[in-house]
C-alpha cells in the first residue's frame, strides 16, 4: 500500500467528517450492548476530487453504526458519548447533503426505473419535464438503457442497485454512505458494480464512506481504508491504497495486491494490533 497525498496538509483542509471519541449503546441493564467505543478519525474535503473510505470488519463492529451517526439516522444517532461534526459543524438530523445506499435498493414498487431515479426531485419541488430529462442522463451513465419503463420486480438484483445509486446520485449529496450495497450480487455483477462505483465517483467528485465485509472490495475501492474489531466495535487501524487504474478482475491478479489482501484478512481473523503498512510494489 502506498501513502495517500493530499494537495494540502490534513489540518489545513476543511473538515467533512470528524468522529472525537464516539460511543454508542443501545439498550440498558442485562439487554445493554456497546456498538462502539471510543471510536475517533477525520475525514478532510479534498477539494476537486474527493475520498473514498471503507470500513472493513467483522459482524457486530459498528461499520453500520459509524454510517447512519454520520447519516442522523435514529436509532443509531445520536451517539451515547463523544462529538460528531459533518462539514465542521454538529450533526443533527438527516439531510440531502448525505445520501445512503444499502443492500435493500430502497426502490418504490410502484414507480418505473425512471420515476424511481427521479423521486427524490420531485420531492424536492423540480418540475416533471427537468426531473425526467435529468433521471435520464442519470439511467445512461448507470447503463440501464432500455429499463426506463421496468419496474423493480422486473430487475435483476445488479439492476437494482444501479438504480438506487442513480436515485442516491442524482440528489448530487457531498458524501455517499454506501453500506454493503454489493453484498448480495453474485460475484461478476460485484466486480462490475465496483468499476461502475469508481467511474461514478470519479465524474462526481463526491466524499465516499464504503461498508463491506470483502476485504478485496475495501482495497480496491479505498483511498483508505478503516479496519474495524468487535466487542466492543472499536477503531483498529488506517491503511492508504493507491487509486484503481484498472477493472478490479485485473486487480486482484497483481500479486502487490493479492499480497495485500492476504495480509489484510490475517489481521482481521487473527484480530492483531495495528501493523506496518502494506507495501504496494507497484
Amino acid at each position: 500500500m502506498s501513502t495517500h497525498t493530499a494537495a494540502a496538509p490534513a489540518s489545513a483542509l476543511p473538515e467533512l467528517v470528524v468522529f472525537d471519541k464516539v460511543s454508542k449503546t443501545f439498550g440498558s441493564g442485562a439487554t445493554q450492548r456497546v456498538a462502539l467505543e471510543n471510536v475517533s478519525f477525520a475525514v478532510h474535503d479534498l477539494p476537486g476530487k474527493g475520498e473514498l473510505v471503507t470500513l472493513v470488519g467483522p459482524s457486530g463492529c459498528g461499520k453500520s453504526t459509524v454510517l447512519r451517526i454520520i447519516a442522523g439516522l435514529r436509532p443509531h444517532f445520536p451517539p451515547t458519548s463523544g462529538t460528531v461534526r459533518v462539514f465542521g459543524k454538529p450533526v443533527a438530523a438527516p439531510s440531502a447533503d448525505r445520501g445512503l445506499v444499502d443492500q435493500k435498493y430502497s426502490l418504490l414498487p410502484h414507480l418505473t426505473v425512471l420515476d424511481n431515479i427521479a423521486f427524490g426531485l420531485k420531492l424536492r419541488g423540480t418540475g416533471l419535464g427537468a426531473r425526467h430529462a435529468l433521471a435520464r442522463e442519470w439511467i445512461k451513465k448507470v447503463g440501464l438503457d432500455g429499463a426506463e419503463t421496468k419496474y423493480p420486480q422486473e430487475l435483476s438484483g445488479g439492476m437494482q442497485q444501479r438504480v438506487a445509486i442513480a436515485a442516491t446520485l442524482i440528489l448530487t449529496p457531498r458524501i455517499l454512505l454506501m453500506d454493503e450495497p454489493f453484498g448480495a450480487l453474485d460475484p461478476k455483477t460485484r466486480l462490475h458494480m465496483q468499476e461502475l462505483l469508481i467511474e461514478l465517483w470519479r465524474a462526481q467528485e463526491t466524499t465516499v464512506f464504503f461498508v463491506t465485509h470483502s476485504v478485496e472490495e475495501a482495497l480496491y475501492l479505498g483511498d483508505r481504508v478503516y479496519r474495524m474489531a468487535a466487542n466492543p466495535g472499536h477503531m483498529v487501524e488506517e491503511l492508504t491504497m493507491p487509486r484503481p487504474d484498472v477493472p478490479p478482475e485485473q486487480m486482484r491478479q497483481q500479486p502487490w495486491f493479492a499480497d495485500a489482501a492476504h495480509e489484510l484478512l490475517r489481521r482481521l481473523e487473527d484480530e492483531a494490533p495495528a501493523g506496518a503498512p502494506l507495501t504496494a510494489a507497484r
